[in-house]
């Protein structure tokens, strides 16, 4: 066997030339062939992409930047870096969500903003609810009489341990108390007519007195607002009908706003009353004083 490289002469089994090392009758190795690998970019801007609607678009801009350092980083990479795909994923999917997020959050965030007015008015009308019950358990305990109107928020925070809170409505940020008394309310007491206001929504204050001048529907962006009558109900009064509410005792029965005497509420004074009607009579009298005893008066 002659060598193919040098042509010296070797033995028919020999391997290698014995001239020049040269391998015989048989190929050289294989040389291993290097697999390309994923770029991290590439994987991070798909991660993002795909987080971008879970996190409000958020992450969309990174995950647009990232992919296209990605693909400049595979295209210099000369075949040493792959993930092009993802690369490109990660671009598009932010883009093609970007829109339809945007609309789903036109459509939802006026419906969430209403829902969040709403439950205002209804914790603002929760608290005008619990100052009414204040007020008749105040009258059951002074003769039928309301609360004086320049002190009516001291004294049923001293006389019925009504909390500052109760004061103070949830759609507004300011004034330690957003509600007004009747001026007209404390001359007749609980004999006032059923559907005549007792308490209503004003501007930030303490202890307020007034009637129709100083009502606002300010507090619920101009939606109307809320009003407790005489009998203890609560009702959301439009910005139409706040010309029909009855102010006083001689005027007519207000048309367009409905009398609903409350039977439950009216049952719960009455025995709250016959309760301490009878405690009173069932209580032994108070010793005399032995000063007084003793001096013979």
């Amino acid at each position: 066997m002659y060598c193919p490289k040098c042509g010296a002469p070797n033995a028919d089994d020999a391997r290698l030339c014995v001239a020049c090392g040269q391998v015989l009758g048989g190929s050289a190795p294989p040389i291993p062939m290097m697999t390309a690998g994923t770029s991290g970019w590439a994987i991070a801007a798909l991660v993002l992409g795909i987080l971008s609607p879970f996190t409000c678009m958020l992450t969309a801009l990174p995950a647009i930047i990232l992919g296209v350092v990605a693909l400049v980083k595979i295209s210099g990479s000369g075949g040493r870096l792959g993930g092009t795909a993802l690369a490109v994923v990660g671009m598009v999917v932010p883009v093609v969500l970007l829109p339809i997020v945007a609309l789903l959050m036109g459509i939802l965030m006026p419906a969430l903003a209403r829902t969040r007015q709403l439950a205002f008015r209804m914790s603002c009308g929760t608290n005008l609810s619990g100052l009414g019950r204040a007020m008749h358990i105040y009258a059951d305990d002074h003769e039928g009489k309301f609360p004086a109107s320049a002190q009516w928020c001291d004294l049923l925070i001293e006389n019925a341990e009504v909390a500052r809170e109760s004061f103070r409505c949830r759609g507004v940020q300011e004034g330690p108390s957003n509600y007004a008394m009747n001026k007209y309310a404390k001359e007749l007491g609980t004999d006032s007519p059923p559907d005549m206001v007792l308490l209503f929504e004003t501007h930030p204050g303490w202890n307020q007195v007034g009637e129709a001048d100083i009502l606002t529907t300010e507090n619920h962006q101009g939606d109307g607002c809320n009003v407790l009558f005489v009998d203890g109900h609560v009702e959301f009064v439009k910005p139409a009908g706040l010309s029909r509410l009855r102010w006083t005792s001689d005027a007519a029965p207000a048309d367009g706003v409905a009398v609903r005497a409350s039977p439950v509420l009216r049952s719960h004074f009455a025995a709250t009353n016959h309760l301490r009607r009878r405690a009173s009579v069932n209580k032994p009298p108070r010793p005399s004083s032995p000063m007084v005893a003793g001096s013979g008066i």
